[in-house]
């Protein structure tokens, strides 16, 4: 017997036994996350033990459904190579500027993480260039740069989009959709674009509201990072990126002679040029461990009757954060139990009712990516070399991160304006007596922070089902009561150890979204339609023809 069948056979012996009846179960939902919470999966980071027992206990999951394995060659997994870095204690890591050299704390001062194989991430005498929000978007004839040579220095820059804190009476407002993030505003579009210009390191002034987390999500990870290996060898040109402090950053430009206040409302128009912090560099040299990690990407599929070839795609991320410091009750594993243990737990569910119910048309694929937490890496490996065509992809429906508060009047719709699935999700929540509510906080960019994004940037339209895009309307205490849960959620919990299984958890309303995604789901693979971008979706050019 090998060993992962026996770790197969082990995980599987700690999930209590499941219920036979279709409809979507919260004792079951509860069955799974206690048990991929548990510390026994040791915060199922990627590359470690506590992967290799998560990708077991999926399997024997998935297997005891009597689904088909849906990965590549018949295979149950898709390996997704990964670079896995950690910093060390700093060797050293200061700024010089025109009034003095200016020692860096890490994680206090300044976060950084590196996603090069290298020993030491070393920066030296880095000049450090404004490069205000560092978005070149021709069809919006913006562009940040200028012209601007990076190589070999450091480019700065502000969180989110140049009219995120504009006024409606200025004229960047509404150039890239208000208070709604486009994918310019991503922090992760703000190091890719660095890289591309040779920047030595990249570093984001940090803005709770403009990132919309506070800076304890930031130096969560500790050091460590993930990147996907890249097939021709080549590395980033970034020794190091990361973040700002807010204060450390007012501080830096007014050494550097600058006003960052007023540097903020001149990043705001299209008439913005870089503009060099004279006399600043940043020289750093942090040890630095770094390996080749095989993760898994985890698939299963339930075979279509009439057209096996066109899919339905459900998604959920099995991995979390891993170990860190012990919390203020000792626990170090950050285990994830909501984000997104539930997920699975929901699309577990979803795949249990479907083999129950009659043979759906169109296949459906159950998808659990590795390395949602280290960006969206499984997903993306995934959708770079998919084992099913993006063109026969009918659509994708991700769960991740459920409000765990009770019952909802209402669901939260995230992206709008993107797709036709929007449609779909209003005619499903209003067959339950429900009512759809435009996410309360687009400006933290929500529709490009899952595993349905990969997808969606391939063109494939998307559904997102995330507790964290407004507060629900539930029915025991209202709009109030949904937004406490989120509050307490993202203040206390969101990627910390405390993100742990609660008897407390109402999972009324987690059981109606994931009914949402099951008939949405349901309904889409026993139909011919085939779900469209609205018109002025960035993505409806990547879709193409479909089904042929």
């Amino acid at each position: 017997m090998t060993r992962r069948l026996l770790t197969a056979l082990a995980a599987f012996a700690l999930s209590a036994p499941l219920s036979a009846q279709e409809a979507i179960d919260p004792d079951n939902l509860t069955a799974t996350v206690r048990t991929m919470a548990g510390d026994w999966f040791q915060g199922r980071a990627p590359g470690t033990l506590g992967e290799e027992r998560t990708v077991g206990y999926l399997i024997g999951r998935l297997q005891a459904l009597g689904l088909q394995p849906g990965g590549p060659d018949g295979a149950w997994t898709q390996q997704v190579p990964l670079l896995h870095t950690r910093l060390g204690t700093p060797q050293s890591i200061e700024l010089a500027t025109p009034q003095g050299t200016l020692p860096l704390g890490l994680g206090t001062d300044v976060y950084l993480s590196t996603l090069r194989g290298d020993d030491v991430a070393k920066v030296a005498n880095a000049p450090l260039v404004f490069v205000g929000y560092g978005v070149t978007a021709p069809e919006r004839k913006w562009d940040d740069f200028k012209g601007q040579d990076l190589k070999g220095k450091v480019a700065v820059f502000l969180i989110n989009d140049p009219d995120f804190s504009a006024s409606h009476d200025e004229k960047v407002w509404g150039k890239f959709g208000g208070k709604t993030m486009t994918y310019y505003g991503r922090w992760t579009y703000k190091f890719e674009e660095a890289a591309r210009r040779g920047a030595v390191a990249a570093l984001i002034v940090h803005d709770a509201e403009g990132v919309g987390y506070g800076w304890n999500v930031i130096t969560s990870p500790g050091g460590e990072n993930y990147g996907l290996v890249r097939k021709d060898g080549a590395q980033t040109s970034l020794a190091v990126q990361g973040w700002l402090a807010h204060d450390l950053s007012d501080k830096l430009f007014a050494m550097a002679g600058q006003d960052l206040a007023k540097l903020r409302i001149a990043a705001r128009s299209a008439k913005f040029k870089p503009v060099p912090l004279d006399g600043v560099t940043l020289s750093a040299a942090i040890p630095s461990t770094h390996e080749v990690v095989t993760s898994q990407n985890v698939l299963a599929r339930l075979p279509g009757s009439k057209r096996p070839d066109e899919v339905v795609m459900l998604g959920a991320h099995w991995d979390a954060y891993g170990q860190g410091k012990p919390d203020a009750q000792g626990r170090i594993y950050r285990a994830g139990a909501n984000d997104d243990a539930l997920g699975v737990a929901g699309v577990l569910e979803v795949a249990r009712r479907m083999v129950a119910a009659p043979t759906p048309q169109r296949s459906v694929v159950f998808g659990f990516w590795t390395a949602e937490e280290r960006g969206l890496l499984g997903s993306e490996a995934y959708a770079q070399d998919p084992v099913y065509p993006m063109a026969k992809t009918v659509a994708n429906l991700t769960i991740d991160v459920l409000q765990t508060a009770g019952r909802a009047r209402d669901v939260v719709l995230i992206g709008k304006g993107q797709s036709s699935m929007e449609d779909e999700l209003l005619s499903a929540a209003t067959k339950q007596g429900r009512t759809v509510t435009d996410e309360s906080l687009p400006e933290r960019g929500l529709f490009y922070r899952a595993d349905h994004f990969p997808m969606a940037k391939r063109g494939v339209p998307v559904l997102l089902m995330m507790g964290l895009a407004g507060a629900s309307d539930i029915v025991e205490g209202g709009k109030a009561a949904g937004q406490a849960w989120i509050d307490d959620y993202t203040g206390r919990c969101y990627h910390q150890a405390c993100d742990a299984w609660d008897a407390k958890w109402n999972l009324d309303g987690a059981v109606q979204d994931i009914e949402l995604v099951d008939t949405i789901a349901t309904d889409l693979a026993n139909s011919t339609r085939w779900p469209a971008w609205k018109p002025g979706s960035e993505f409806a050019a990547a879709r193409g023809k479909v089904g042929k």
